[in-house]
């Protein structure tokens, strides 16, 4: 059942993201903002971001998110074939689109899933890496598809979030960093609690003792601490888990993402659906819901309205 407080936090996961994301675009690429220097939405950077506009994150879980508005499998080939399709078309024209994910959506011979899984296989193959954090700064919106509480839910949402994460980002971390950070976000629309070590049974076996290490580390460390590798997913969630750990409201956990510096709006971003999951929709500052919007055109009211079609399928 969908009580009035997890309907607040699940739109809160989707509002907190694109916010982060709109809060860190004017910082980006430059140093870490220590206090007491304020944070603020006011745009600039280096692609000239308007006031309270959003960046390639959103713009890339928008389709994520009327995927789950629409209904159906996330994860079925038709759906993913949809999201390549429109990434595709967006790349085309955006401004800011990640080095990985423009490589791979560039010149695939046809924008279906297949293909784009190709060239994401391609492109890790002759760069030897491909786990850079641009999966996991859209993947917030899919929770919303996975929230009714069924038998072997948490399995489906980590499949779907794997899943779309390949179509881009073929190195194991991306994977791994999504699927936890969905089931934690998840964790929280449901329950209001904050636990990234959730899914941790959800991947391979050999895997979950590094990705322990890894959130231990977090746990005991600043934000600021990843900041140079922090274009890298393990060290982006790394950073974004400090932020939203140590963090006492939304504004708050999307403030000390920003203040790390480099890759801020995507760190603001990832610790966005998380923090937003916590704290609720109605705890984001009425002034920076006011002036979020971005790529398609879109406001936060639209962003609310295909959220709460998500949680009505």
């Amino acid at each position: 059942m969908i009580t009035p407080q997890i309907h607040d936090r699940a739109v809160g996961a989707v509002l907190g993201s694109a916010a982060g994301d709109a809060l860190g675009a004017g910082y980006e690429f430059r140093p870490a903002v220590p206090e007491p220097t304020p944070i603020t939405m006011t745009g600039g950077g280096s692609f000239g971001w308007a006031p309270g506009e959003w960046t390639d994150d959103t713009s890339m879980a928008v389709p994520i998110l009327r995927t789950a508005a629409r209904g159906g499998d996330p994860a079925s080939e038709p759906a993913l074939d949809g999201l390549v399709a429109a990434w595709a078309a967006w790349s085309a024209n955006a401004p800011d689109v990640g080095i990985q994910t423009r490589n791979v959506l560039t010149g695939l011979e046809a924008r279906i899933a297949s293909a784009a899984r190709a060239a994401a296989r391609q492109e890790h193959e002759v760069k030897g890496r491909s786990a850079g954090n641009g999966s996991l700064m859209r993947t917030a919106p899919l929770v919303l598809a996975y929230l009714r509480g069924d038998v072997g839910e948490e399995e489906r949402l980590a499949s779907a979030a794997r899943a779309i994460s390949d179509l881009t980002h073929f190195e194991s971390d991306a994977g791994d960093a999504c699927v936890l950070w969905c089931v934690a976000i998840r964790h929280a629309v449901l329950t209001g609690e904050l636990d990234v070590l959730r899914g941790i049974d959800l991947l391979d076996l050999d895997r979950r003792r590094l990705w322990v290490d890894r959130i231990v580390t977090a746990e005991h460390s600043e934000p600021v601490d990843f900041t140079e590798s922090n274009g890298w997913v393990v060290s982006a969630l790394q950073a974004a888990y400090a932020a939203v750990k140590q963090s006492s409201s939304l504004e708050d956990a999307l403030v000390r993402a920003v203040r790390t510096g480099n890759d801020t709006d995507t760190v603001a971003a990832i610790a966005g659906g998380l923090a937003g999951a916590l704290y609720g929709a109605s705890s984001l500052p009425a002034q920076w819901r006011e002036l979020l919007h971005g790529w398609p055109n879109l406001r936060a009211d639209d962003l609310v309205a295909l959220s709460e079609q998500a949680l009505a399928v």
